[in-house]
């Protein structure tokens, strides 16, 4: 007979009387989501569906995920999807956690309503948490001072000149105490798996992590891009180092003449 890696998991956790059985209602985590408008697809679902299998895998209700917004108006991604918003900032109580999850340039953000929000849930102890460009947004509200962070690496640039006192971090995500963020895309699933290896222990979270296929939970100091050489297609000294001021300046872009100086070639070459 044919049992399934789920099926052995549930005999195994049936057998032994499962923690998740011992869990009371009042232990359900509740995840407040924030989708900003523009948000990424990839970066809400990699958000909100470990927590979804979670529930389902476990076959108890160990998460809640609520998604929120100032009102209940669709809030429109950059894709064709919209997410409906469940409760409102009046409306939303018992949060555990709140990540904001953003796209498109979070830096032209300016949302009091939102900002006041978020710091009135943080002096009541709810976790913050930032998705792609959403420590962006934190940051913008005064809300990462003294924590370290990161960000997806289109914005990281423009943030550390924006605000060099933030303590930002080239990495795929951070925890630090009640500051959680990530650089959006797949690196939100290693962050939520993360947060569910802290509550469910590491088996369970692994489990979670083999139903997306993800058969590796990436550590948070994992890199945000494939090497420099891999993404070029190019071992060319010169070449590799005027990618690099390129990258290194993308919020101020440097002229040929600048970078015909990094490489240490004649614009002309450098143009070609």
């Amino acid at each position: 007979m044919y049992f399934s890696k789920i099926d052995v998991y549930y005999k195994i956790m049936e057998k032994i009387g499962t923690m998740f059985s011992q869990r009371d209602q009042t232990d359900i985590i509740r995840i407040g989501v924030l989708p900003i408008d523009g948000f990424a697809l990839m970066s809400y679902a990699s958000t909100v569906e470990p927590f979804r299998a979670a529930n389902m895998l476990s076959r108890r209700m160990l998460y809640e995920v609520v998604n929120i917004g100032p009102s209940l108006e669709l809030v429109s991604s950059s894709g064709a999807a919209s997410v409906a918003p469940q409760a409102t900032f009046l409306t939303a109580s018992r949060l555990d956690y709140v990540f904001v999850v953003a796209g498109g340039n979070p830096a032209t953000f300016a949302d009091m309503a939102v900002w006041n929000w978020l710091a009135k849930i943080a002096r009541f102890g709810v976790r913050l948490g930032g998705v792609s460009g959403g420590p962006v947004i934190l940051a913008n509200a005064g809300l990462m001072a003294e924590r370290r962070m990161t960000v997806h690496w289109e914005h990281a640039a423009a943030l550390e000149e924006s605000a060099p006192h933030l303590l930002l971090e080239r990495s795929l995500y951070v925890i630090d105490r009640d500051r959680l963020t990530c650089a959006g895309g797949t690196a939100a699933l290693d962050l939520m798996l993360a947060l569910i290896t802290q509550h469910q222990g590491s088996v369970f979270a692994s489990l979670v992590s083999d139903w997306f296929l993800h058969t590796e939970i990436r550590p948070a100091i994992g890199p945000q891009r494939s090497g420099l050489i891999a993404r070029i297609g190019s071992t060319n000294a010169q070449v590799l180092e005027t990618v690099k001021a390129m990258e290194a300046h993308v919020a101020d872009p440097l002229t040929l003449e600048n970078l015909a100086q990094v490489s240490k070639i004649s614009p002309r070459q450098l143009n070609r």
